[in-house]
């Protein structure tokens, strides 16, 4: 290890005790020692430094530029900017997922973790929405929250995480929000239902306020059931989801924000019911279309056993009549992923992240 200044060793202490977690019983231990409350705030700065050090022997991030979408609408507050991310949950990356091309030492726990770190410390999301979070409890909550988020956890109730031996407990969706941002008015841990009956998929809704505006807004996170041939039941907890929804923004009247996997391409049924809900929702990336209206060609690109999986399953759903979207993230090309697909030593996940900035629409009779 390089040494460090002491500005930064007592940092690299706790992000080295988060790297070598094995077993639940082993993370208690690192949550009594690491309870965020007792520790100082971290500069992203200093984090990001340190994630450098341990990535130093791997190829360098991919650079993605932001692509202006902004229309010649006057905004008087900073936009908020929202981060949707699958980050490959590890027990599924090293025990299940079968990433053929992608070797065994690019999925290390150690350096995985800093790539995905690195990832969001340079977007600087206000808002982050994760997927497949199995490290909540011992690398997520007792960093991020030391960077200024609230932060909130959802698990799966029956996580494929746990079939891995020495998994790292559950995998779920998890939230993040700048405190010095915005204000939680309510949150809602929602397990979705098909069916009538309770699914293993899950989703975390919270109210927020802004504080520069004083608007609310609802922001809410999912990710729907994976594999082909259970179209219907993606479009039963779609379903599900926009009814508690629909409730929560009080019928359209709160603005609102959904990220997540939903595992379905534009095609699917799910796709179509939020596109035509009485939510009037449109999905942030068609934006970067010529003619607005068409998906990215891809949100995955991963090759196992099967073969070669290129599909375009992540959203940002957004309130198009009270919400702008100001930019949007690019994707990476097909050059940048390179012939081995994702995961790899470059990136850390088989899904990419995607990042917007969103302003309120300033017509007055939309202010709440």
């Amino acid at each position: 290890v390089c040494s460090m200044g002491n500005s930064t060793s007592r940092l690299y202490s706790v992000l080295a005790k988060t790297l070598s977690s094995g077993t639940v019983s082993q993370h208690q231990d690192c949550l009594e020692q690491l309870d965020p409350a007792q520790l100082d705030p971290i500069d992203p700065k200093d984090l990001l430094e340190e994630c450098q050090i341990v990535l130093q022997k791997r190829p360098p991030r991919f650079r993605r530029n932001f692509v202006n979408l902004k229309k010649n609408t006057a905004s008087n507050h900073r936009p908020i900017r929202v981060m949707q991310w699958n980050i490959l949950a590890q027990a599924l990356g090293e025990g299940k997922d079968n990433f053929v091309q992608c070797p065994m030492e690019a999925l290390k726990w150690e350096e995985r973790k800093c790539l995905i770190l690195e990832e969001i410390l340079a977007y600087k999301p206000d808002i982050l929405c994760l997927q497949e979070v199995d490290h909540y409890f011992d690398t997520f909550e007792p960093l991020l929250s030391r960077l200024g988020y609230q932060c909130t956890f959802f698990p799966k109730p029956w996580s494929p995480c746990l079939d891995v031996e020495r998994n790292n407990g559950p995998d779920g969706c998890a939230l993040f929000f700048l405190k010095d941002r915005f204000e939680l008015v309510n949150s809602a841990n929602i397990r979705l239902t098909a069916m009538k009956l309770k699914t293993n998929q899950v989703a975390i809704a919270q109210t927020l306020k802004c504080n520069e505006t004083g608007r609310l807004f609802c922001i809410a996170v999912t990710h729907l059931k994976a594999r082909t041939g259970w179209e219907r039941f993606r479009s039963a907890q779609g379903c599900d989801l926009l009814q508690n929804l629909k409730n929560i923004t009080q019928g359209a009247k709160i603005p609102l924000i959904v990220c997540g996997d939903f595992n379905a391409e534009p095609t699917e049924e799910v796709y179509r019911e939020f596109s035509n809900s009485s939510l009037n929702l449109n999905s942030a990336y068609k934006l970067l279309s010529p003619d607005g209206q068409s998906e990215p060609p891809y949100t995955t690109w991963k090759i196992r056993p099967s073969g070669e999986c290129r599909h375009t399953l992540d959203y940002i759903w957004y309130s198009q009549h009270a919400l702008n979207v100001n930019s949007a993230l690019g994707l990476l090309t097909e050059e940048q992923i390179g012939p081995n697909r994702l995961p790899s030593f470059n990136y850390p996940s088989d899904h990419l992240s995607l990042v917007c900035d969103f302003s309120f629409n300033q017509d007055p009779d939309r202010l709440l």
